[in-house]
């Protein structure tokens, strides 16, 4: 579904664009298969769904079963035993990544990357205007990569990206500046930033179940209730501020692999099994290419979008994975798993090149 609004008749501030591939790891699959078209397709582990491992990505015939990404591939095989499940293929979707940031990058230098599949980008200071910008990009993507991305523009993060999950798939929202508190007001809580289960259980106690509920109450009602930067941080969503700068964010030197989660969790076997893949899929990478890595680092990204990375330089240089998943473990075991999580990722970094064999 396209809505579409002409924004150069309400200049905003900034011009942020939030673009979200649809369903990217089994769109990367139907397009390497495209007579699956249609039907549920499951990626996960090996690709068999009686093994341990659990569901990377779903597509949206899939997803209609209640299958979503973090959960087992054995309860996403019982909701949706007619599925076709895959292997994960890390190579085929960075690639495609890569080739998706190129085409931003022509933009603007101004990209926040979330994953493989998702990026800001602040475009406050291009010419063209957001709009313009926006549709060429979706054209492009669709032309180049035979892929489908949703679009939002905002005039700050937190709105871009809730712009562009309200149209899913194919999807493209614009939230100008006169447009927030009617586009807000009717949405459930649980859209805004950091509301997770708990927390929109507490709203709803409270009588809020509505974003234009939540932005009635008086800021020390909430900070009373949940605490000083939590209680602001509602009181300011709720109003559709968000002043968070768009950070690129660029380490040579380093590979490492991350996966959003379709939906937030704090499970600590999902979360840890989906490390254990990711830390798999990273070693098999420096194997590959014939490197060894010095530190290893975990990324925790809450559903709040706060995010934070710990580190752990180990004594010596190393490609075996007991080694780099024993220094990930480790980190996860110290993070701080109460709140929901939206995304994880393992890096490795401070590379050496091991020698070319004699031959």
């Amino acid at each position: 579904m396209l809505i579409w609004y002409d924004i150069k008749e309400h200049p905003m501030k900034y011009s942020i664009i939030h673009i979200d591939m649809d369903a990217f790891f089994a769109s990367v699959e139907l397009k390497k298969r495209p007579e699956l078209k249609g039907k549920p397709v499951i990626v996960g582990g090996d690709g068999d769904p009686t093994k341990r491992a659990v569901v990377s990505a779903a597509s949206y015939e899939a997803r209609r079963f209640g299958v979503k990404s973090g959960m087992p591939l054995r309860t996403a095989y019982k909701r949706c035993p007619d599925a076709v499940f895959l292997p994960v293929d890390f190579e085929a979707y960075e690639r495609e990544s890569e080739r998706f940031m190129a085409i931003l990058q022509e933009y603007t230098p101004l990209i926040e990357s979330f994953g493989l599949d998702e990026a800001f980008m602040d475009v406050t200071e291009n010419p063209k205007g957001a709009l313009d910008i926006a549709r060429e990009i979706k054209k492009r993507i669709k032309n180049e990569l035979s892929l489908t991305v949703s679009v939002g523009i905002a005039p700050n993060k937190l709105l871009a990206k809730m712009a562009s999950d309200m149209n899913k798939p194919n999807g493209f929202t614009v939230i100008r500046d006169k447009d927030i508190e009617k586009t807000l007001s009717n949405l459930s809580v649980r859209k805004l930033w950091g509301v997770g289960e708990k927390t929109e259980k507490r709203l709803n106690e409270l009588g809020v179940k509505t974003v234009g509920e939540l932005a009635k109450l008086p800021v020390h009602h909430l900070i009373r209730n949940f605490g000083d930067s939590f209680g602001r941080m509602l009181f300011e969503y709720s109003h559709g501020i968000d002043n968070s700068p768009v950070v690129p964010f660029y380490e040579p030197n380093s590979m490492g692999r991350e996966i959003t989660f379709q939906e937030d969790t704090n499970d600590i076997y999902i979360i840890k099994q989906t490390l254990f893949e990711l830390a798999k899929d990273v070693v098999d990478r420096l194997k590959s290419h014939s490197y060894k890595a010095k530190t290893a680092t975990l990324k925790i990204r809450y559903n709040d979008f706060h995010t934070i990375t710990r580190a752990k330089t180990m004594e010596e240089p190393t490609n075996s994975f007991d080694d780099i998943w024993g220094a990930a473990l480790e980190i996860l075991n110290k993070v701080d798993l109460s709140k929901m999580v939206r995304l994880v990722g393992v890096k490795v970094s401070n590379l050496t090149q091991l020698e070319a064999r004699i031959k």
